[in-house]
């Protein structure tokens, strides 16, 4: 595994700077891969990292163990947290990691020349051991890995908007394949339906060279 200097370096690489909780997000997936007895970063898919929030941890754990939104190894399930939970697909050993209340405290005293808590905890969150920065918990998955990673390529389309549904995403509601929006589920609501403009055949192919 690449130096945790060379982790938080490769997440910085991708923000303005370093900040601690991408520290927190790259000292999470280091332990992950200890804990579950992984060689991270991983070459394959066989790590699913479910992580707690859409922030810049994320970037942490992704060049920690090699899992992104991108590679479908990386589900979001924005709680708000620096938290993110593991599962070897392999064994179905699963471990929920997230950093102890105290680091934050304990990230001063490490510390001590830092100018103000943000510093404390960038170079306190670095110097910590694993055991007193982080929790582990073993948990069991309210959904099976079987329908959280589901079949890549399946496609299928929704029968009342029309649009396609990929991953086996869709809705079955008696004997009716609907799509998560359709089916009640959706996280918006169409204020007006709009066609796409009209671009001609010509402007396509000038657009293009």
């Amino acid at each position: 595994m690449p130096t945790l200097d060379e982790l938080v370096q490769a997440s910085a690489a991708r923000h303005r700077l370093l900040c601690p909780r991408q520290v927190l997000g790259v000292r999470i997936g280091m332990l992950a891969g200890r804990v579950l007895s992984l060689n991270l970063p991983q070459t394959d898919k066989r790590l699913l990292a479910i992580v707690e929030t859409d922030g810049c941890a994320t970037d942490g754990v992704a060049v920690a163990t090699n899992c992104w939104v991108g590679r479908r190894t990386m589900p979001i399930e924005d709680y708000g947290k620096v938290a993110a939970t593991f599962v070897d697909t392999h064994t179905r050993h699963t471990v929920r990691i997230a950093p102890r209340p105290e680091a934050r405290q304990l990230a001063r005293a490490l510390a001590p020349k830092a100018g103000n808590e943000w510093e404390a905890q960038l170079w306190g969150y670095q110097r910590m051991p694993a055991e007193v920065l982080l929790s582990i918990q073993t948990v069991q998955l309210h959904a099976s890995i079987e329908q959280l990673i589901s079949r890549a390529g399946q496609r299928t389309i929704c029968e009342t908007c029309g649009e396609e549904i990929m991953n086996e995403r869709e809705v079955l509601r008696e004997g009716t394949v609907l799509c998560k929006c359709c089916a009640g589920q959706s996280y918006y609501r169409i204020v007006t339906e709009s066609a796409a403009p009209h671009v001609s055949h010509t402007d396509k192919m000038e657009a293009a060279m």
